[in-house]
């Protein structure tokens, strides 16, 4: 498997959650069971077979810290995810297929980095979203709370991952904002599609291929969805809660592989 550049968005606010961590800039950087957030997905991602560069989108101020000592390079972060995403996607190959990653995922593991990578590849999108089973998901983390869209093949959540080729960027950069708004409500996500897409997912009529044939559409590209068979890559920390939950579910996870 060819291997890929990966770009890890660790900008944003200092936030509730960022407060937990005295002198954490953002949430990327807060720690759980000692280790923070962004380290845990970094060494992950060098774990990775299908993983080369790292770049890594954060707060200049931490360029220099011992949390992003994995990564090849760091890049100042924006004031919106937009931004910071055409910062990490600067310079890079345009034909070739950039992982993308969440800095909040406290289990992630470097086998579903793998398959994400190898389903992306696969499926030869110009943008290729994670997406994760709800039954896939109960059977490894119940106690995980998540936002769930409901489609003809199942119900579903949005994933930590998404591959973008850095050539289509500009026609995502609209679009991108408005989908990280709706990521967590099913209704406006499906609203973003179109009316009679939103009808259809009321009455679980929408199907996968018919999401992706409405997003390649609207985008002008080609849009694929990556289900992973990891609950791992759905697992992130987006309220003060999560953060405990998550230092269970590491300590859990670390005891289990002692």
């Amino acid at each position: 498997m060819r291997r890929v550049t990966a770009v890890v968005l660790a900008g944003g606010p200092l936030d509730a959650i960022a407060a937990l961590t005295p002198g954490a800039p953002n949430k990327a950087f807060v720690e759980i069971a000692g280790v923070p957030l962004v380290t845990r997905v970094l060494r992950a991602l060098r774990s990775s077979a299908a993983v080369g560069r790292i770049v890594v989108v954060a707060p200049p101020a931490t360029h220099a810290w011992e949390a992003l000592a994995l990564a090849d390079a760091c890049r100042a972060d924006g004031p919106r995810i937009g931004e910071s995403l055409r910062a990490g996607l600067a310079g890079l190959d345009p034909e070739e297929g950039v992982l993308v990653a969440a800095s909040d995922l406290p289990v992630l593991t470097a086998l579903c980095i793998d398959d994400f990578v190898r389903q992306a590849a696969a499926a030869d999108a110009e943008v290729a979203y994670g997406c994760l089973e709800r039954r896939t998901h109960e059977a490894r983390f119940p106690e995980v709370p998540h936002t769930w869209a409901r489609l003809r093949e199942g119900t579903y959540c949005g994933g930590g991952f998404v591959t973008i080729k850095p050539r289509v960027y500009p026609l995502l950069a609209g679009f991108i904002e408005r989908l990280g708004r709706a990521r967590k409500n099913p209704s406006q996500l499906a609203s973003l599609f179109g009316w009679d897409i939103l009808l259809k997912f009321a009455v679980r009529r929408v199907t996968i291929a018919s999401a992706e044939e409405r997003a390649s559409r609207i985008l002008g590209a080609k849009v694929r969805a990556v289900v992973s068979p990891y609950a791992e890559s759905a697992v992130n920390v987006d309220r003060e809660s999560d953060v405990a939950l998550a230092e269970r579910l590491v300590r859990a996870m670390e005891n289990a592989s002692a």
